[in-house]
C-alpha cells in the first residue's frame, strides 16, 4: 500500500466518524495495517489518532507490543485473525469464551477455550471422554501403545493403513504428551481437536463402516451362545472369539478413515494419528466404545443379549427331557433282605515278594532306581497288610531320602551309591556329603538317631546331670556340657543325650568341629562309649 492510498484512506475515516468505531472488519484490517507499517522506535508512544480501539479485537498498543515480540507480519495475521472472528451469539457458543485474565499460558492457547467437549449433549449414541494425560513413553517405539490385544488392533489397523512411519511416530508422540482434547464417540465417528504446532487446535475425525441388521445379528448370537462371553463384556473385556464371530467387529488395515482440518494431506496426517492412538487407550478401558463406533449403545446391547440369553434358556428348558428322580423305590428300599457275610480275610504273605527286572533302555528310567521304589513300596505294604499301619507315610522327604539311602549296603562309595546318594540329595535340597552323615545318624539309632544328629534340645535336670560324675567315676576327664551334648575336654569325642533316654557317641577330629555317629546307643553314658578307645571306658 502506497502513501496515496493511505492518505485516501485517512481522508475518508475522517470523513466517517463511526468507521473506528462501528469496529468493521475492513476497517480493523485498514488499521492493523497502519500498525505494522509504523516506525518500530514509536512502538510504546499513545498512538493518538488512531481514536478508540475496535470491540472486537485488541489495541493497537497491544498489538505494537506483539509485534515488537515476533515481527509484524505474523501479528498482523493473528489480529486478523481475531478481528474477523464470528462473537458467540447463542448459549452453546457462549461457554466457549476466552480464559479469564491471569490464566496461565499452559491452560492453552490464548484466545481458545479449555476444551471444545460438550458432555452435556451426551447419550445412549453419544459419549464424551475427558482428554488422557501425557504419559512417559515406555519401551521406546517399537513398544505396544495399548495394553490390551482389541486396543493393539486397532493400533495395527492404523499402522499397516498409513503412508508415512514419520507422520505416525509424531502422531505417537502428540498422543504420549496429551495433545489430545476430550474425544466424543459417535456411532461411526471419533471427533476430538488436537493441539499442533500453531495456537488454534485442528478438528480432527475417524470414521468408521457401522455395522448392519445382519452384522448385528450375528454378533448378538455369537454372545449370547455362551454366557461367559456375556460375562466378559460387562468385566470390560473383549473374547477374541466374540470379535471374529461372523462379523468383524474389529477394523482392518484401510478400514479407518481419518480426516482433518489441517493442510497437511498425509494419509494420516499426525493430528489424526494422535488421534487414532488416544483412541485405543480408549478401547482398553471400555471395549463398549468399539461397539458404539459400530452403531450401538451398550444399554440396548445389553437389553439385546439378555432377551436373548433368557429366550435361549427357555428354549433349552422345553427341549430337555424330565430326568429320572435319583435313588431308590421305598417298597425296594423297606424290603426284607439279608446280605451274605462278608469272606474271610485272606492271610498276609510272610514276605513281601521280588520286584521284576526292569531293562534299561536309552533315555528311559535308571532301572536300579525303579527296582529300590518297587523294593520299597513292597515293604511298606507288606508291614501295612500285616500291621496295620505305615510308619513311612508320616516322614518327611528329606528323611525318607535318608531312609532309602540307609538301606543299601555301603556308604556312597561305589559307584552305584554315589548316583543314589546324589539324585536323593538334591531331590531334598541337601550335599551328599550331608546325607551320608545323616546315614550314619539313622543306622545308628534310625529316626531318633536321625534327630539327635540334627535337633540340639535342652534335656530336664535328672539322667543328664547324672552323667558327669559317672564319666568321673570311670576316670575320665570332665566333660562340657552344651544342652544335651557333653563334649570331651580333648575334642575328640562326645555323648549326645536322644528324647528316647538313650546315649549316643559321636567323634570327631580333635579341633574340628565335624561330629559323626560312632558306636551303638546305650541308657549308660560310660557304656555308649565302648569300643571307642577312650582310657577308662573298656
Amino acid at each position: 500500500m502506497d502513501a496515496r492510498s493511505e492518505r485516501h484512506l485517512d481522508n475518508r475515516s475522517e470523513h466517517r466518524p463511526d468507521a473506528r468505531s462501528d469496529g468493521r472488519p475492513g476497517d480493523v484490517a485498514r488499521q492493523a495495517l497502519r500498525a505494522a507499517r509504523q516506525d518500530p522506535r514509536r512502538a510504546d508512544e499513545p498512538d493518538r489518532a488512531a481514536g478508540p480501539a475496535p470491540a472486537t479485537g485488541p489495541a493497537p498498543a497491544q498489538l505494537r507490543t506483539g509485534a515488537a515480540r515476533g515481527g509484524p507480519g505474523r501479528d498482523v495475521r493473528q489480529f486478523l485473525a481475531d478481528a474477523l472472528r464470528t462473537p458467540p451469539t447463542t448459549a452453546a457458543a457462549a461457554e466457549h469464551t476466552d480464559p479469564p485474565a491471569g490464566q496461565s499460558p499452559s491452560d492453552g492457547p490464548p484466545h481458545l477455550p479449555r476444551t471444545m467437549a460438550t458432555p452435556h449433549r451426551d447419550g445412549e449414541l453419544r459419549r464424551t471422554f475427558p482428554a488422557f494425560p501425557g504419559r512417559t513413553a515406555s519401551g521406546g517405539p517399537e513398544a505396544s501403545f495399548a495394553a490390551t490385544w482389541w486396543g493393539n488392533a486397532w493400533v495395527t489397523a492404523l499402522e499397516q493403513g498409513a503412508l508415512d512411519a514419520a507422520r505416525l511416530a509424531r502422531g505417537r508422540g502428540y498422543a504420549e504428551q496429551g495433545h489430545v482434547d476430550a474425544i466424543t464417540v459417535t456411532p461411526g465417528l471419533v471427533l476430538a481437536y488436537v493441539r499442533g504446532s500453531r495456537p488454534r487446535p485442528y478438528r480432527v475425525q475417524v470414521r468408521l463402516r457401522t455395522f448392519d441388521e445382519a452384522d448385528w445379528e450375528h454378533f448378538l448370537d455369537a454372545a449370547a451362545e455362551q454366557p461367559g462371553r456375556i460375562a466378559a463384556l460387562l468385566d470390560r473385556r473383549l473374547p477374541a472369539t466374540l470379535a471374529d464371530s461372523g462379523a468383524a467387529l474389529l477394523p482392518g488395515p484401510g478400514d479407518l478413515d481419518p480426516r482433518c482440518s489441517c493442510p497437511d494431506s498425509g494419509h494420516p496426517c499426525k493430528h489424526a494419528a494422535a488421534l487414532c492412538y488416544q483412541t485405543a487407550r480408549l478401547l482398553d478401558a471400555d471395549p463398549f466404545v468399539l461397539l458404539l463406533l459400530r452403531g450401538r449403545g451398550e444399554r440396548r446391547l445389553l437389553d439385546a443379549l439378555s432377551r436373548r440369553s433368557a429366550t435361549a434358556a427357555a428354549r433349552a428348558a422345553q427341549d430337555r427331557e424330565p430326568r429320572p428322580l435319583p435313588g431308590v423305590r421305598a417298597a425296594e428300599a423297606l424290603a426284607a433282605r439279608r446280605l451274605p457275610p462278608l469272606p474271610a480275610p485272606l492271610p498276609p504273605p510272610a514276605h513281601p515278594e521280588q520286584p521284576p527286572v526292569y531293562p534299561a533302555a536309552p533315555g528311559g528310567p535308571d532301572p536300579f532306581g525303579l527296582d529300590q521304589l518297587a523294593t520299597d513300596a513292597a515293604a511298606r505294604a507288606h508291614a501295612l497288610l500285616s500291621t496295620g499301619r505305615d510308619a513311612v507315610g508320616e516322614l518327611t522327604l528329606w528323611q525318607d531320602a535318608v531312609r532309602l539311602a540307609a538301606a543299601r549296603p555301603g556308604s556312597g562309595l561305589t559307584a552305584a551309591t554315589r548316583a543314589l546318594y546324589s539324585s536323593l540329595a538334591a531331590a531334598a535340597g541337601r550335599t551328599p556329603a550331608e546325607l551320608a552323615r545323616a546315614v550314619a545318624a539313622w543306622r545308628q539309632g534310625g529316626l531318633d538317631g536321625l534327630a539327635v544328629l540334627e535337633e540340639p534340645w535342652d534335656p530336664p535336670a535328672g539322667r543328664f546331670d547324672r552323667a558327669r560324675p559317672l564319666l568321673l567315676a570311670a576316670d575320665l576327664p570332665a566333660f562340657r556340657p552344651w544342652h544335651n551334648h557333653l563334649t570331651h575336654p580333648q575334642g575328640h569325642v562326645q555323648l549326645r543325650l536322644g528324647r528316647d533316654g538313650l546315649w549316643y557317641a559321636y567323634e570327631s577330629e580333635p579341633g574340628h568341629d565335624d561330629w559323626w555317629p560312632r558306636g551303638t546307643p546305650d541308657p549308660d553314658p560310660v557304656g555308649a562309649l565302648t569300643g571307642l578307645g577312650i582310657p577308662g571306658a573298656d
